[in-house]
């Protein structure tokens, strides 16, 4: 199931469009539910734009010294040792305030050199504006050795076709160092890893492989032959923006499909393209429900592509909406549109996104999962992701709505004024002219939620997450990009 030609792309590294303009999205959707209230919650946005120091006041705790603080304690603690990293902060575990790591052939090991990335991305190109001004940061040269020095490990994964998470565990980092300093190294493990993953198409399914087995304590697959498991969160696994179009808005955020698409341009590589478009088309029939909630798990059968069946692996039940596979979906096909402006993408886009608010309790921040029980965990790294697919709609959507950008600002209101733990702060320069972090709460956001499925082999909920604070980072240079603060 090849896309049409006319979202293939041209050899000068932009895309054939169709005659139809992009929609609105806005009719059928903005009363859904109580959706109204993302409509004029921010009556103020004119105001922003007139008086942008109103936006930047309330945003500031995207920008504290604390928040590079937490980032560099850590990253700081190997870079006096004889090799690199070879394991990765994941999460803190529940009642901890020190990081729990896991080894970098674990999927979650991209997000903190990703972290890293971010900061050296934001000193390289923002290093003037008012939000950073007169706060102590490690050199910029620092965090690029940084950056580097916690990555190093992660080059060897990228050639693996047994996982689906390799757009996670390598864009983060080296999208950013291609971009900024044309590293050829990264480059490389950025095209290996997007041929590898393009390994795991079936012709027959129409998608890529998510996973070889799984297993829980209510269900097993452990034979590739007789199941193809495919999750929503591969809509979503990182972005990255080639340095030609360095200023576009359409190719923030790693995902599998954005690694796809991403090296399909630097290459020129048509099929890469195709598989993750067709890809991206399979999964809009296979996991998205007619109310526009999405199913974490479908097994397809791998003999002729049918479904099997619909599972949860992370979210309260089969039939339950997973907050965070849902904010995986909005921002994943926000960026789909964004390289193939197929406007069949934005449109489910803007309904995955409509269903999302819809589900919001009154302070924004979602429970892990909108069917379970409540009051339960909320999850953060769910709210996160959101905001940032919803930045990218609202910029999509340019000139016939605000209401994305609306919504994104009241979420990431409510994360402020709830998740945030308590600050670190530099402790000043030492004579080798590192900064050191005093030591206290590592992450930067409390309140996320791994996986809280009652039968999941390993289940935390209510936490630091890297994930979490890695989106938070991502957002804060999405908003200074897009000059709203």
């Amino acid at each position: 199931m090849a896309p049409s030609a006319e979202h293939t792309p041209m050899l000068d590294g932009q895309t054939y469009v169709n005659g139809d303009d992009e929609r609105s999205c806005q009719s059928g959707h903005s009363d859904v539910n109580g959706l109204h209230r993302f409509g004029t919650l921010h009556k103020d946005v004119q105001l922003y734009r007139a008086n942008t120091g109103l936006l930047r006041k309330r945003l500031a705790p995207l920008y504290s010294e604390s928040v590079t603080a937490k980032i560099w304690n850590i990253a700081a603690r190997s870079l006096d040792q004889v090799s690199p990293p070879t394991s990765h902060p994941e999460y803190t575990a529940p009642g901890s305030s020190e990081y729990t790591y896991s080894s970098h052939e674990f999927w979650t090991s991209g997000f903190f050199p990703g972290s890293l990335a971010v900061l050296y991305q934001r000193r390289c190109l923002y290093s003037q504006h008012e939000v950073l001004a007169n706060q102590h940061s490690p050199h910029v040269l620092k965090l690029q050795h940084a950056c580097r020095w916690w990555s190093d490990a992660l080059h060897s994964q990228a050639a693996r076709r047994d996982t689906h998470d390799l757009g996670f565990m390598i864009q983060p980092w080296a999208q950013v160092l291609w971009e900024l300093d044309g590293d050829r190294k990264a480059l490389a493990s950025l095209v290996a890893a997007a041929y590898s993953l393009a390994s795991r198409f079936d012709d027959k399914v129409k998608a890529i492989r998510s996973w070889d087995t799984c297993f829980t304590k209510r269900y097993r697959f452990a034979d590739p032959y007789q199941d193809f498991l495919v999750i929503v969160d591969s809509m979503m696994s990182k972005p990255k923006v080639s340095r030609r179009l360095v200023l576009a808005a359409t190719n923030r955020g790693r995902t599998d499909l954005n690694l796809l698409y991403y090296v399909a341009r630097e290459l020129h590589d048509e099929n890469l393209f195709k598989v993750a478009t067709c890809h991206a088309t399979t999964l809009m029939q296979s996991h998205v429900r007619q109310d526009n909630s999405t199913y974490h798990v479908v097994n397809f059968d791998p003999s002729h592509g049918s479904i099997k069946q619909h599972l949860t692996n992370q979210g309260y039940s089969e039939d339950s909406c997973w907050a965070r596979g849902q904010a995986w979906a909005l921002a994943g096909y926000a960026q789909t549109y964004g390289w193939t402006r197929d406007t069949q993408f934005l449109d489910l886009s803007c309904r995955l996104a409509d269903h999302f608010l819809s589900q919001l309790p009154e302070d924004s921040v979602p429970y892990w999962d909108f069917h379970a029980p409540r009051p339960g965990p909320r999850d953060t790294s769910a709210a996160m992701i959101a905001v940032y697919g919803m930045l990218l709609l609202h910029q999509h959507l340019q000139g016939s709505t605000d209401r994305f950008l609306h919504a994104a600002l009241e979420v990431l209101q409510g994360v402020l004024t709830t998740s945030m733990a308590p600050e670190a702060e530099f402790q000043g320069l030492g004579s080798d002219g590192l900064a050191t972090a005093n030591r206290g709460e590592e992450t930067v956001l409390l309140h996320a939620t791994i996986n809280n499925y009652e039968f999941a082999p390993r289940r935390w909920a209510d936490h630091g997450l890297v994930y979490a604070d890695y989106y938070f980072l991502l957002v804060g240079n999405e908003l200074l990009r897009m000059g709203l603060v």
